[in-house]
């Protein structure tokens, strides 16, 4: 039998996880990881989503709650909702994914974990450019990611890249317009030391955000051919 869990207001307006069993999001997110490592990948997805169940049960129906991020147990559960949002986009779900990243940001509307990014990428697989539009200002300039949305938008609802998007992609993010170029994208050993340090180089970010992204080139070709 599961224990209890609780979602206790604080004098912010926020919420935190409590109950005998407050550590389950802390402790799956462990495992999860832990099982990743492993190569269990399949396992680390079903535990990311079953703590995304959970999550979904207890939130009560038509209130606004916001999780409180500084409480570790709590902060937790929005990383796992993050997770399992990831885990759907990597196989093609971006209707389930857009769905917990659109609770995510309900959840915790400072979005520590930067969720607008990958719901625009949803958006933009699922041909729901008003959606974009919506959200589209609100992702930095200073992203890499948000000129290849950009870029993509633009590819998605006209078949082609301007020039000019293409040429300051390649002047502003010059590793990532080699890296979204290239023809291979190895995840070596000197990649994972790389991106796994303290500071990792423009070249192992710009491979992440490859390997990130990776499912949806590999549906629509074409934008990485018009890119070259």
């Amino acid at each position: 039998m599961r224990e209890e869990l609780t979602l206790n207001p604080t004098s912010d307006q926020t919420f935190e996880i409590a109950g005998r069993d407050a550590r389950y999001f802390s402790r799956t997110l462990a495992e999860a990881r832990a099982l990743q490592r492993q190569g269990r990948v399949e396992e680390a997805c079903n535990s990311r989503f079953h703590a995304f169940q959970r999550l979904s049960g207890l939130l009560p129906e038509g209130e606004e709650v916001v999780l409180e991020w500084s409480d570790a147990n709590t902060r937790a559960a929005v990383e796992v909702v993050y997770g399992s949002a990831i885990d759907h986009f990597l196989i093609d779900d971006f209707e389930m994914s857009a769905a917990m990243l659109e609770l995510l940001l309900e959840l915790d509307p400072e979005d520590h974990l930067e969720g607008i990014i990958l719901l625009a990428f949803d958006y933009l697989a699922m041909e729901e450019y008003e959606l974009f539009d919506e959200i589209s200002n609100d992702i930095s300039d200073k992203y890499a990611s948000k000129e290849i949305l950009t870029m993509w938008a633009a590819f998605r609802r006209e078949g082609r890249i301007p020039e000019g998007e293409i040429m300051r992609f390649r002047t502003k993010f010059a590793p990532y317009y080699a890296e979204f170029t290239a023809a291979s994208h190895t995840a070596d050993e000197e990649y994972l030391r790389d991106i796994e340090g303290e500071r990792p180089s423009e070249r192992a970010l710009a491979r992440e955000l490859w390997l990130q992204t990776e499912n949806l080139w590999a549906l629509h070709p074409g934008f990485i051919e018009a890119l070259r």
